[in-house]
């Protein structure tokens, strides 16, 4: 749906019309004043889908533009939210310099660099662009927006560092730039430069899900009022400044999953008013903080740090407001506390990975909205548990699982599911359900079907974690408030997809339904949006800081052009319209007839000229035949030059010696990744031919597939599956400490399999030569798929064992003896798997600051330690608690004995594979050791089986047909090492 039809007024055809409009229209029409008319000709012009009302026929301080509001004749509210715009933002935007309101949010397809003329708007107070695609760096001429005080730059694609000249925004109160790529450190002022110290007046720092580093050293102090302190999931160091504990307006306070050391300041303690406190995944070392005082906490996370071995602390049993409590690997010894279970709101108890002992109870008045207690891998000895308590509980790696043949076998001693059946609005009421068209759905208001406007509610810091049935209350107070704020009817909020993602936000898929009708109009799904891009609408405080993703509303997504508001200009004013409209579409017909006349022979020329595959489709022989395809189709150029909007910057998201690839969505709603060759990387004709025939061949659920390709106008492109979680280097890099052991381990194996079926089922076999995680793309069930097979090679039945060739991979993954000897084989693709599989347990890249990870990890192992087989500091602190298992241990060997310095010594891809499911068994079973199991055997209903008469086999889907390759893809030197003599 994201592919819609352009529609782009031609700018100077829209100017003239303009004025001809400025010249009929009669006295006291409110006219635009021509600079502002310039500017919003000028940022039509760069769009696709701008909302139809945006029309020459109707002046847009009138009331005829949807969005647009103005005083005097002048723009000074732009509210464009959710209306599929496609583009980027003109430089022009700076001429509607009496704009103090903009709001482009929920526009993915709006972006590119965020143009620095921006800063000139010197009355703007709200900017809002988020859940956009811009990119680059954010403008530092932002600075000039002084009289800003919502600033909303979140889930884009900005890069770079956070301009200090944004300190200089003391009206600021709610600073969004989240969920992007921003690297460097925070910027704090000095005796020259401004600082983000300065922004005493804002109540929201929102920095989560970046790449920032440095200290924090100098950004807080007493006179700040901030309420919300978000800047989980990125990677400062140092101490956590002691200056936050003056700040005692703080509500919520994440500084989980970076790189914090050191103790936890004592005046912590200060922050009364703080209802959820997460620390978890730093380094933090010293005694647990003391929070006795901070009666208002309901979540607390300090797991995974290095914190002095001692007792529970006090708090347990005293801070009643507790819904969650998580202490992994809190280095917490002795009994835990009985009183711990009674709390009255407690709903989850994390402390798994401790060395808690004695006996276990839980007994007495147990509050019901417990739902789990994890206490995995401990020394308890005994439990005693009262009947009352039925929801999960966790002891296993327990003593009290091994010698007490009375509880061995109790639930709690194997794996179990949590009770998450989460809460989804009730339909009950419609007892005879219409069946809805795929883009409409049930209004629970009235029964009927409707478009709703959906997206996704995310909640960065709840003060609950209880998503059941049992808490059905909650949802349907949010449910409520949510109608009564936006003014919808009672009963039109659907919610459903309640979870806790791999951020640990809770994210809520919610469906808001027109009071009337079967559709919202524009300025009714403006108005709506607005509500919750400018956070008017306030959820019950128990949901916490939220923010709102819309997606594509399905009546905007193929909307026409043509459609929109009546005009309200008067009969003179439409007449004289119309006579200049005639004349500019008779100049328009007889334009466009010439040039498509033009086009024609230059193609027809073209044609005859340099497309040698003109046959295609009518010979069937060889070379200069049609390829025979499976599955496959081909595309014409004009075809895929429509879907990325003419190869623009925002459809581009990767590039590489070959060229470019974008991203694109086909007339049928198909979302493709479209690589584009540049001409200096072009293949030949029959190769190029022989390339996309043996792709469209290989059919596997791990391996990215080839939907088309395009040979014309001298171009070489190939169009593949769209995969929309990025590459597993991405994921690591910027989501990493979600991705936990078994997910990876997930990964791990669905690469394997790719790769296997590749050296194992592919006749000839296919060598990848670039296997590295940027080649392991992830769908969006973290599903491991291999990609871009751009330097791989085809193995003949006379090359069997090894390939003579010109030695070309990617840094830090290639074969040193394919290096040295030149002699590719299978193997070589098995020493690039070990080291993705050392990025697995690392988190990080092959070669960093000079150090290569095949040689750090080599140093490092120590067989003896049972921890974390001397591995500690280079595990990535996400899975530190899973390199005490067997498991893993077994995953760093395997890893290994793929990266052996000699080729015959590493185990073939199919070994691989069976080794990992094997893992993965003992992982999800819970147990240790175990045998392997069988490839095509019990779970072989993970496997696609083989289809179309193909050979049956766990990595299969088909076979594929016999064919050459043509080598492709730039050089790289290799890293790697050589033994001394």
């Amino acid at each position: 749906m994201e592919a819609a039809t352009r529609r782009r007024a031609s700018p100077p055809l829209l100017m003239l019309a303009l004025a001809l409009l400025a010249a009929s229209v009669p006295a006291g029409f409110c006219a635009i004043n021509p600079q502002d008319g310039a500017a919003l000709n000028a940022l039509l012009s760069q769009w696709t889908n701008a909302p139809a009302s945006w029309s020459s026929a109707s002046d847009p301080c009138d009331g005829g533009w949807d969005g647009v509001t103005c005083s005097n004749g002048r723009v000074t509210s732009l509210r464009l939210l959710s209306n599929n715009i496609q583009g980027t933002l003109s430089n022009s935007i700076g001429q509607l310099s009496r704009l103090t309101y903009l709001d482009l949010s929920f526009n993915i397809g709006l972006g590119g660099p965020l143009p620095a003329s921006i800063g000139s708007l010197s009355q703007l107070s709200i900017l809002i662009l988020a859940g956009c695609s811009f990119t680059g760096s954010i403008p530092q001429e932002l600075g000039n927006l002084q009289q800003l005080t919502f600033l909303a730059l979140n889930s884009n694609q900005f890069s770079g560092t956070i301009p200090p000249s944004l300190g200089l925004l003391t009206n600021l109160n709610w600073f969004d730039l989240a969920d992007n790529q921003l690297t460097g450190s925070i910027p704090i002022s000095t005796a020259n430069t401004p600082g983000l110290d300065f922004l005493t007046k804002t109540q929201h720092f929102h920095f989560n899900k970046n790449q920032l580093s440095g200290t924090l050293t100098g950004l807080f102090n007493s006179k700040m009022t901030l309420v919300h302190i978000l800047f989980d999931s990125n990677q400062f160091t140092g101490p956590i400044p002691a200056e936050l504990g003056t700040i005692t307006t703080l509500q919520v306070l994440r500084l989980d999953r970076n790189g914090f050391a050191g103790a936890v300041p004592p005046n912590i303690s200060n922050l009364v008013n703080l209802n959820e406190l997460s620390l978890a995944s730093n380094q933090l070392t010293g005694s647990l903080p003391d929070l006795s005082s901070m009666t208002s906490l309901n979540v607390v996370d300090l797991s995974n740090n290095s914190f002095t071995t001692s007792v529970a602390p006090d708090w347990f049993t005293t801070l009643t407001a507790l819904t969650s409590v998580s202490i992994g690997s809190g280095q917490l010894t002795g009994q835990v506390p009985k009183g711990l279970f009674t709390l009255p709101q407690l709903q989850q108890v994390v402390l798994s990975n401790n060395a808690f002992n004695g006996t276990l109870e839980i007994s007495g008045s147990i509050n019901k909205q417990l739902q789990a207690i994890n206490l995995m891998n401990n020394q308890i000895s005994a439990a005693n548990v009262t009947t009352s308590y039925n929801n999960t509980l966790v002891l296993r790696g327990n003593p009290v699982c091994s010698v007490d043949p009375t509880v061995s076998g109790k639930p709690y001693c194997s794996v179990q599911e949590e009770n998450t059946m989460a809460y989804t609005t009730s339909l009950s009421k419609c007892s005879s359900m219409a069946v809805c068209s795929s883009d409409q759905s049930l209004n629970p208001a009235n029964c009927g079907c409707a478009f709703p406007y959906t997206g996704k509610m995310i909640f960065r810091a709840p003060f609950f974690t209880d998503l059941t049935n049992t808490n059905s209350d909650t949802f349907q107070q949010l449910e409520n408030t949510l109608a009564t704020n936006l003014s919808l009817r009672n009963g039109s909020v659907f919610l459903s997809d309640i979870k806790f993602n791999s951020d640990n936000y809770l994210q809520i898929q919610v469906k808001l339904f027109p009071s009337s009708g079967v559709s919202f109009n524009v300025s009714d799904l403006i108005r709506v949006g607005s509500y919750l891009s400018n956070q008017i609408y306030k959820p019950p405080p128990k949901f916490g800081p939220y923010y709102f993703i819309a997606d594509v509303y399905a009546p905007l997504a193929g909307a026409s052009s043509t459609g929109g508001k009546k005009s309200q200009i008067s009969t003179g004013a439409i007449a004289g319209i119309a006579v200049a409209g005639g004349l500019l579409v008779i100049a328009l017909i007889a334009t466009a007839l010439f040039a498509l006349r033009q086009k024609r022979r230059a193609n027809e020329a073209l044609t005859g000229r340099t497309d040698p595959f003109a046959s295609w489709g009518v010979s069937q022989k060889d070379s200069g035949g049609a390829p025979q395809l499976k599955g496959a189709r081909s595309f014409s150029f004009i075809e895929l030059r429509n879907c990325t909007d003419n190869f623009s910057d925002t459809h581009e998201i990767g590039s590489g010696g070959y060229g470019k690839v974008y991203k694109g969505t086909l007339v049928d709603g198909t979302r493709v990744a479209i690589k584009r060759a540049e001409r200096g990387s072009m293949q030949g004709v029959v190769e190029f031919k022989n390339e996309i025939e043996l792709l469209s061949r290989v059919h596997h659920r791990n391996l990215v597939s080839l939907i088309g390709f395009c040979y014309e106008q001298g171009e070489q492109m190939l169009v593949y599956e769209y995969i929309s979680n990025g590459t597993l280097r991405e994921n690591l890099l910027v989501r990493g400490t979600y991705l936990d052991w078994k997910k990876r381990l997930r990964i791990a194996l669905g690469s394997a399999r790719g790769l296997a079926y590749l050296h194992e089922l592919a006749d000839p076999p296919i060598i990848h030569r670039d296997v590295k995680s940027t080649n392991i793309l992830l769908d969006d069930h973290l599903k491991a798929k291999v990609a871009d097979f751009g330097l791989s090679k085809l193995v003949s039945d006379t090359e069997k064992g090894h390939v003579s060739t010109q030695v070309k991979g990617t840094l830090g993954y290639l074969d040193p003896e394919y290096y040295m000897t030149q002699q590719l084989s299978e193997k070589s693709d098995v020493y690039s798997f070990g080291v993705v599989m050392l990025e697995l347990v690392s988190g990080r890249q092959p070669i960093e600051s000079g150090k290569y990870i095949v040689r750090e990890v080599r140093l490092a192992i120590k067989p003896d330690d049972r921890d974390h087989y001397g591995l500690r500091g280079l595990l990535d602190p996400a899975i530190r608690d899973s390199a005490r298992t067997a498991g893993f241990r077994r995953f760093v060997q395997l890893a290994m004995r793929c990266v052996d310095e000699s080729a015959a010594a590493r185990p073939a891809m199919g070994e691989v594979v069976k080794e990992i499911e094997a893992m993965l068994q003992i992982e999800v079973a819970g147990a240790e050791g175990g045998g392997g199991v069988s490839s095509a055997g019990s779970s072989a209903n993970e496997f696609d089986g083989a289809g179309g008469g193909a050979r049956a086999h766990p990595y299969s889907d088909t076979e594929i047909t016999r064919g050459s390759y043509g080598d492709n893809g730039s050089e790289y030197m290799p890293y790697f090492e050589v033994k001394p003599k």
